[in-house]
């Protein structure tokens, strides 16, 4: 792992606060800026982990009006998918390319304010671990990790360390989920019953057997470094890279921990909800190494200000299931395949997934008016709080708790209608020990990170 230059680093902050004090403007492209010296003129200095597919628009959603001084792909020519390591070397030709993320980190440190890591989820941990104890502040993509015990680590590591970071749940920042928070607060439906979320996820294979054989890993890709962490296993062609990872228990966290911190979010935000009580899954097994095809997750939360009750309720649903009509019929149309509701003592908020609440009986809601709350620009909030402008909204003291929330129903489908009493300080199922060990992942030999291993 990357070896931490500490004194290089100690050097470089006190010369950023005698400039930034002197207001003399003497910072240079070079020298990488930290939340508490920066100052608000200056370009952020960005590296990217992962730049085909989502991890092309991350880095060029952070990188607008900064410079992206590295880059790192384990893959140098993703077909079928926007950019990819060919696009990042033409779009930024000066930036430095890397193939592991290791040697990114370690030659790069010093030169570093901020990384996007947008790599399958098994990779998120690992390398924002190490970014955050180099002090490199951190946007991770959802979900933040692929186990409940690296999203506890990384949330303590990233708040001890005092790093700007950021959940690519990007929907957080939005004007809808925003608008969603105040009806509720505000007692648009009254106090909230139960809460319902949904997805059309997945849309790779999932609820399948390993395929049989192997094959020879493309020129292009570095099968070594994609499985990472991961305990090894050959390679397949089109079972794994690139895409189809995430219906992998190895490699992805399914449908649920893909959409799960997007579109719970709304719920758990709003109600303020805690660490649930418990998780069950209803659906068929799983496979031994794959996700089921379709699932239905309850969560049960203690009851807050804005419920009932002493406890609430929340279900997810994907793979073509949703909720019962009897509680909310949904339109046939692409608008609804994603999304939440809240069932309140005065009718319902239906929120389709990244856009506005929608108050339900529309009839009983006609002459009600929605007052919009301005959304803001997820990727330039992470920017501009690494540079003294602001704070994230969805920082790892919020995400990592979402992020385990999330998981624990990944945990919850191996074990079809188990109800998993969940100790949330501990970190541990009170009534099921086999659930447990799946609570914390072994690293291969030779990846071993500080903190989370």
């Amino acid at each position: 792992m990357p070896q931490v230059h500490r004194s290089a680093a100690y050097n470089r902050r006190k010369f950023l606060r005698q400039t930034t004090a002197l207001g003399t403007g003497l910072l240079t492209a070079t020298l990488p800026l930290h939340a508490d010296d920066a100052s608000p003129n200056e370009k952020v200095n960005l590296a990217a982990v992962g730049v085909g597919g989502k991890g092309w628009t991350d880095i060029n959603g952070v990188s607008q009006g900064h410079h992206v001084v590295a880059f790192c792909d384990v893959d140098t020519e993703i077909a079928n998918r926007k950019g990819g390591f060919a696009a990042a070397a033409k779009q930024w030709p000066k930036a430095r390319r890397y193939t592991d993320w290791r040697e990114m980190l370690d030659k790069e440190q010093q030169h570093v304010d901020g990384i996007t890591v947008s790599t399958p989820d098994h990779m998120h941990a690992p390398i924002t671990m190490t970014a955050i104890q180099l002090g490199i502040a951190t946007y991770t993509q959802k979900p933040l990790t692929r186990t409940v015990h690296e999203a506890r680590q990384v949330r303590l590591a990233a708040s001890k360390a005092s790093v700007v970071t950021q959940m690519g749940n990007q929907h957080h920042s939005g004007a809808g989920y925003r608008t969603m928070v105040k009806l509720v607060r505000d007692g648009a439906i009254g106090k909230i019953q139960s809460a319902h979320a949904w997805s059309n996820r997945p849309i790779w294979p999932q609820g399948i057997e390993r395929p049989r054989g192997t094959a020879t890993p493309p020129a292009n890709l570095n099968w070594d470094l994609w499985l990472g962490v991961a305990q090894p296993r050959p390679y397949l062609r089109e079972a794994y890279h690139p895409f189809r990872w995430r219906g992998w228990f190895d490699f992805g966290a399914g449908a649920l921990g893909d959409m799960g911190c997007h579109i719970l979010d709304p719920l758990v935000w709003s109600l303020a909800l805690p660490a649930p009580l418990s998780v069950r899954y209803t659906g068929p097994p799983p496979k031994p190494e794959t996700f089921p095809a379709a699932e239905t997750i309850r969560y049960r939360f203690p009851g807050t200000k804005y419920t009932t009750s002493n406890a609430i309720e929340v279900t997810w649903y994907d793979g073509g299931r949703l909720p019962p009509k009897d509680i909310v019929e949904l339109p046939a149309s692409n608008k609804y395949q994603n999304g939440c509701c809240l069932v309140g003592q005065h009718g319902m908020i239906v929120c389709p997934h990244g856009k506005m609440p929608e108050l339900w009986p529309r009839r009983e809601f006609a002459d009600f008016r929605i007052t919009q709350v301005d959304g803001e620009n997820h990727y330039q909030q992470w920017t501009n709080a690494i540079r003294g402008q602001g704070k994230t909204t969805a920082n790892f003291d919020y995400a990592g708790p979402l992020t385990e929330t999330v998981l624990l129903g990944t945990i919850a489908c191996r074990f079809p209608d188990a109800v998993l009493d969940w100790d949330s300080t501990n970190l541990r199922f009170r009534n099921h020990t086999a659930a447990n060990q799946f609570i914390q992942a072994e690293y291969r030999k030779g990846w071993e990170v500080a903190g989370l291993s």
